[in-house]
């Protein structure tokens, strides 16, 4: 191992020419494996603003401009080779940011977070974290909220850039050979389709009323109004490149889906005031109109667990970790507090999502056996 790291080279190699890139692309689709990460800005904007494309080949490390190259198309075309995959941490927002700077989403990746936790590293590990147990390298956090837009970029940035990849590939090889131990290839390339299937088809804004928080406690056509202004506000966001609550608050939303105002003067409230009423007070009056006269009505939403149930969650959870601990994983890998919960609420529970793929076996099944036999001792 530590003659592996003395071949990485972690000075970073500018690269700002189609042509330079075009040659390095090519040669990248020569490899099994490359390391990928993005740097973009997004404090005022829906989409991530990409300001840099980090490569890592396991001997350099590359920073590509993309705002001075004008043709990325052998970058996009190496993403989407099958044959090499795309070494990323915790990638869910590179992604989003790939599919926003050349309208597609990398495949097949290995995201090394997805793959530590299946390895019995941990939940959550950030890349320094994983780094520092993996190679017992530590990393700097020194430019975490620097401005990556600018031109150019201090040397600081480019040293810190570059060691976003520097260590993927060496990373990859020790986690890919725990998981092939395990027999747990199969999962890690399962979680890590699952996203990129997620970032391809976004979550339509029609299902957004759904994390509104407090919406269980709406009832007939006062759902279809959060839905059809959630709905509104996803769409004007994305159009308007804005971010959701610059818009409106979801707070707010609620609050109209509850109040049904019918007149300009009744739309006004905290977080609603002033010019947002006046740019979009009669857009937001008339969704509601309609809204208030469908007869399409969602369900209302599943209400907080009572008590028995709280108590139910608790025991399924005590036993989720016992399984976790068997199988040497952590808990938050198998299964989600909210998975548990709509378990829970459903009058006839089912396997959905998730729990459908390999977590089937090693928990599904025993979810839902553990929850028949609680609810037959009641």
């Amino acid at each position: 191992m530590e003659q592996a790291k003395k071949l990485v080279d972690t000075t970073p190699i500018w690269v700002d020419s189609g042509k330079e890139l075009a040659r390095l692309c090519e040669q990248w689709q020569q490899q099994n494996a490359i390391a990928l990460d993005t740097e973009f800005m997004r404090s005022r904007t829906f989409y991530p603003v990409p300001a840099l494309v980090q490569v890592g080949d396991g001997k350099n490390c590359y920073l590509i401009d993309n705002l001075a190259i004008a043709d990325l198309s052998p970058l996009k075309a190496l993403l989407l080779d099958t044959r090499v995959v795309k070494i990323m941490h915790s990638c869910s927002e590179d992604l989003e940011t790939f599919d926003r700077l050349l309208g597609i989403v990398p495949d097949p990746i290995f995201d090394t977070q997805i793959a530590g936790a299946l390895t019995g590293l941990g939940h959550g590990l950030g890349y320094a974290a994983t780094v520092s147990q993996l190679l017992q390298i530590e990393l700097p956090k020194s430019e975490t909220r620097s401005d990556w837009l600018q031109r150019p970029l201090s040397e600081s940035q480019k040293n810190y850039a570059a060691l976003d990849v520097a260590w993927l590939p060496l990373v990859y090889g020790l986690e890919l050979k725990k998981l092939r131990e395990r027999d747990r290839l199969a999962w890690l390339q399962e979680d890590c389709a699952a996203m990129v299937a997620s970032a391809r088809n976004p979550e339509p804004p029609e299902l957004y009323y759904l994390r509104v928080k407090g919406a269980w406690r709406l009832r007939g056509n006062q759902v279809a109004v959060l839905q059809d202004l959630c709905a509104w506000r996803e769409r004007e966001a994305r159009e308007r490149d804005m971010p959701r609550n610059h818009l409106l608050k979801e707070n707010v939303c609620l609050s109209l889906a509850q109040s049904m105002p019918r007149y300009l003067a009744t739309l006004a409230q905290p977080g609603l005031e002033g010019k947002t009423v006046r740019k979009y007070g009669e857009t937001l009056l008339e969704i509601i109109a309609r809204a208030a006269e469908r007869t399409d009505v969602p369900p209302p939403l599943p209400q907080p667990l009572n008590r028995s149930q709280g108590d139910q969650l608790k025991a399924l959870r005590q036993a989720v970790n016992q399984w976790a601990e068997e199988n040497n994983l952590p808990p938050e890998i198998l299964v989600r507090k909210k998975e548990l919960e709509a378990l829970l609420q459903s009058s006839e529970p089912k396997l959905e999502g998730r729990l459908t793929g390999w977590r089937r076996q090693i928990i599904g099944e025993r979810l839902l056996a553990e929850l028949a036999n609680m609810r037959s001792t009641q």
